[in-house]
């Protein structure tokens, strides 16, 4: 069980964040989106599934985030299941849902199903090309190609390049293992993501955690 809650907790640690650029980019966007964007129903389809996908994710972190309640982590897993199918449909028929096609948070929204589709391994692998591109066509943001990348590379158990992947323990935030650390915030600036302090109380905030111990 230990370490199942393990991955349920790193599997929430870029949550909040990304659920509040959801909100935001509803917001400042959506007039514009709507005259622009291709496939309003799609955006829509890929919005409505993130929803479900960040209310449950919402409602694990209220039972206790070091202690999940295996109900909740249960129906996360039927949602995440059922959302990773619908994903690969959808990609497999139209490639990456980009800002083009389904405006700024119908890319985010594609981009936390993706994220989460953790036990379909093959398939994040297979859309991180399909993201690379998007992002130096503008279809995508550099931020979620670094999250997909950490992903997978820690999925495989190797050592993350961005050093967004996370774990919570003991009230503390432990950042899984990253590769050539002295230049990690380089790295994360290249690609759009602020200096790794900045994000780790980012992360202490929005989960109410005590200062990080020295």
């Amino acid at each position: 069980m230990g370490n199942s809650v393990t991955i349920a907790i790193g599997r929430l640690a870029l949550l909040l964040s990304l659920a509040a650029s959801i909100t935001a980019c509803k917001t400042l966007t959506r007039a514009a989106e709507s005259r622009s964007m291709r496939n309003q129903a799609l955006h829509d389809e890929l919005v409505s599934m993130s929803k479900a996908d960040q209310e449950v994710r919402q409602a694990l972190i209220a039972s206790g985030i070091e202690h999940p309640s295996p109900e909740i982590t249960s129906r996360m897993e039927m949602i995440d299941a059922t959302n990773t199918a619908r994903m690969r449909e959808i990609i497999h028929e139209r490639g990456w849902p980009g800002k083009t096609l389904v405006g700024h948070d119908g890319d985010t929204a594609a981009f936390l199903l993706v994220q989460h589709a953790d036990r379909d391994h093959s398939f994040q692998k297979e859309v991180l090309p399909l993201l690379a591109q998007a992002y130096k066509s503008g279809e995508t943001s550099g931020e979620h190609l670094a999250l997909l990348t950490d992903r997978i590379l820690v999925g495989e158990g190797k050592k993350q390049r961005y050093g967004s992947q996370a774990k919570i323990a003991e009230g503390q935030i432990m950042v899984d293992p990253v590769e050539d650390e002295s230049n990690l915030d380089k790295r994360r600036a290249e690609l759009g993501l602020p200096p790794m302090h900045e994000y780790i109380e980012l992360m202490r905030k929005a989960y109410g955690l005590a200062p990080q111990s020295k």
